[in-house]
This record gives C-alpha cells, structure tokens and sequence, in this order.
C-alpha cells in the first residue's frame, strides 16, 4: 500500500481521533520548505514573492508566510480586510481583482497597492489618485492551465487588459499623469522551461512599451505533480532561463527590472491532506461500480466536481490490519448530488473513474493528497448544510495544533434572518 505524502498511518490516526475527521491537515515543516524554494528563485536584479492567499486563506498560513517575508496579492477587497484583520501590512498587501472594489479609496489610502485589470478599473484610480504610480495587469493573448477553466490568459480569458489596448492604457496614464512602474501578466505557465522562455521574452517586450515599469510581475502557475505522471516545476530551473532575459534586456535597454513572482499552488498544494472517513460501501452489480462513500465531498473539496481533477488517494485502515487485497473503487462525495464525484475521469468532472485501492473496511480512512491549495478555501460551503471542517497544524517539533474550530450550526445559520 502507498503511504500518505507527509501523513503516516499513526498520524491519520490520531489526528482523526483527536479532532475528529473529516479534517484538513497542514504541515509546518513543508510549507517553510516550500517557502524557501520560492524565495530562492533566481533573478537578476531583485525578487519579490507575493503569496496569492485565494489558494489557503487560514491565518495560520498567511501569519506563517509573512514570518518568512513574503508579500501577498489579494483577489477582492474583502481579501484585503482580511489580511489587515491578520496583522499584516499594507504595504505588503496588493488588490488584483476582477472587480472594482467599492471601498477602493480607503484602500490605498491604507497603503495598499492596486494592480488595475481593466481600462475601467485604471480609469477609477486615474480619478481617485491622479499622478501616482499604478501596476497594471495585461492578459497578454495567450495562456495555458490544466483545464479551460483556470486558463487566465487568450482570447477566452477575462483576465487583464487585452495586449493590443496599449495605447487606450497609454492615454488613460497621460490623462491622470499616472505612472506605470509595474507590468502584470499571469498565464499559468506551468513546468516547461521553454513555455517560460517564451512568456518571459513577451512580457519584456511589453514593458519596452512603458518607460516607467522598474518591476514585472510573471505570476504564478508553478505546477506541482499531483498524480505519479505529472511534473512539478523546478524553479532553479524556469528561473535561470528568466533571469538570463533580464540580464539580456539590461543589456539591450540599460533597464534593471525587479521580478515578482505569485506562487500559490506552489506554496502550499503539497503541504495539505484532507482526512476522510468510509462511511459506506455499496455497489451496482457485477458490470458496475463499488463505490467508497465518504463523509466528506464537494462541501470539503470541491476540485474534482469543478475542474475534473484527479488527487492521489490513500487509505488507511483503523485497526492498522490493512488488506494486501486491492480492488478498483470510486470514491464519493456525502452530498446529496450526483456531481459530487471525488475520482472523476482526468479532465471530465461528468465521468467515473474507478481508482485502485487495498479492500477497505467502513470506518477506514481516506487521505486526499496534495489538497493545501485551492480547496479549504474553495469548497460548497455549507450545501446540504455540512459545516466547514476543522484544520490542524503539525508543527515542526511534531505537535498537532488546531488552526479553525469546526463550523457550529448556530455559526451556520447566525445570520439569516426570519421576517
């Protein structure tokens, strides 16, 4: 049997026990690690990482990762509030949102740097705040992701203003004597060294356009190998191709541009589990399936349902008499949908897979590997009326600490209303 990534069965165990399950799990160790990866990236002339706090929004996490000096990038203004309410800074704080926050003054009046996606969001802080510095974020007519669904870059993509309005972007700048010292792209680029090349060269052709830009955001997308045929980024590797363009563009240009880069995935994918429990085991005959039923789904992890995405599981048995027996099962969610599929078929969030699996007992436990990012914090909340689950650290010195309290259903419902 495969034993979880950073989970061992003894863990799972207690952890479950202790805390009751399902449960999120995160590692201290892993994520330091993970930061340090990031912050190693090779640049020529000066690096910043922004975590991107959609991916985990715990605040155990984000204090965690601005112990380590890393900065954050916010997708709503509620986003932002919550990290001020987290003690951070907000001068380490930058607003990239798809849309235009209604208390957007007060924002950068706290010091909060606003990076603008669209000709209409740049206009609004043209008005608000004429002949200051502004980032401005360019969808640069590519991209590139796992699935339609995350691709954030192209013609099909929403994200950012559109590369041929360079001039629309020029004259909104001159109107409101703006200066634009920070280029944002973000395509998802994945772990190809070459796709990085390639992204690399487009956006330093884009900052020759505007003569103010000292610092290029790239974005994120560092693709981390969920499954056993995936690869994970090698950032040593991706970044000597990119900082040897910003040596070449110094070269050609006499311009030092700093690197941003905005990892979320990277950070911390890896460094998460969910841990579940077999609540039943039912079949559909002999040409059908043998379904695991589990007491978490698409209110915990909603990945599977939305983007077809396949996570590595591991059982682990509660009596610690694993069967050597295998059988091929799919795994489901609790809730009451048909949607709620935790083995889809790869890339199709409508299809049954089956996956292999030691002949499981109800009341075993499932591991959901890789499910730090993208996943606590973007889940059906409350469907069906499940509460959102606790999460525990393991801290460096082996210690679980719990890190959010599991949802009561008095929190559920404090805020409806009877008329």
């Amino acid at each position: 049997m495969q034993t979880p990534k950073f989970l061992s069965p003894i863990q799972v165990r207690n952890i479950a026990n202790e805390f009751g399950n399902p449960v999120y799990v995160y590692s201290e160790k892993n994520l330091r690690r993970s930061a340090q990866e990031t912050l190693n990236f090779p640049n020529a002339f000066g690096l910043r990482v922004r975590y991107a706090i959609k991916a985990n929004s715990t605040a155990a996490i984000i204090k965690l990762f601005d112990s380590l000096d890393i900065h954050f990038d916010a997708s709503s203004s509620f986003e932002v509030h919550r990290l001020l309410m987290n003690g951070i800074e907000a001068s380490k704080i930058q607003l990239t949102a798809q849309e235009l926050a209604p208390d957007l003054q007060d924002l950068i009046e706290k010091g909060v740097l606003f990076n603008a996606c669209s000709l209409r969001q740049l206009e609004a802080y043209g008005k608000l705040f004429p002949g200051q510095h502004v980032c401005v974020r360019i969808n640069p007519g590519i991209g590139s992701g796992h699935a339609n669904r995350v691709n954030v870059g192209g013609p099909a993509s929403s994200f950012g203003i559109w590369y041929d309005y360079f001039d629309e972007i020029k004259a909104i700048a001159k109107k409101y004597n703006l200066v634009i010292n920070t280029l944002h792209t973000h395509i998802g680029s994945g772990s190809d060294p070459a796709v990085w090349e390639k992204v690399t060269k487009m956006n330093l052709d884009a900052v020759k356009v505007f003569p103010d830009v000292t610092t290029l955001n790239m974005g994120g997308g560092f693709k981390i190998g969920r499954l056993p045929d995936e690869n994970t980024t090698d950032l040593q590797e991706i970044g000597s191709k990119v900082k040897t363009y910003f040596e070449a563009f110094y070269k050609e240009t006499g311009r030092k541009i700093k690197l941003e880069i905005e990892p979320g995935t990277y950070l911390i994918a890896a460094n998460g589990a969910l841990i579940a429990e077999i609540d039943d085991i039912v079949d559909t005959g002999k040409d059908g399936y043998t379904f695991l039923k589990t007491n978490t789904g698409m209110s915990d992890i909603l990945r599977p349902t939305l983007y077809g995405i396949q996570h590595v599981m591991n059982l682990v048995s509660r009596d610690e008499n694993t069967s050597a027996e295998t059988e091929n099962v799919v795994v489901v969610g609790h809730a009451c949908e048909s949607g709620d599929i935790l083995t889809p078929t790869l890339g199709d969030s409508e299809g049954v897979a089956s996956i292999p699996l030691p002949k499981a007992e109800i009341g075993d436990y499932i591991v959901i590997e890789d499910a730090g990012a993208y996943c606590s914090s973007m889940t059906a909340i409350n469907y069906n009326s499940f509460p959102r689950v606790p999460e525990v650290m393991i801290k460096e010195n082996g210690e679980f600490v719990l890190i959010r309290k599991r949802q009561t259903m008095e929190q559920m419902i404090q805020n409806e209303v009877l008329v």
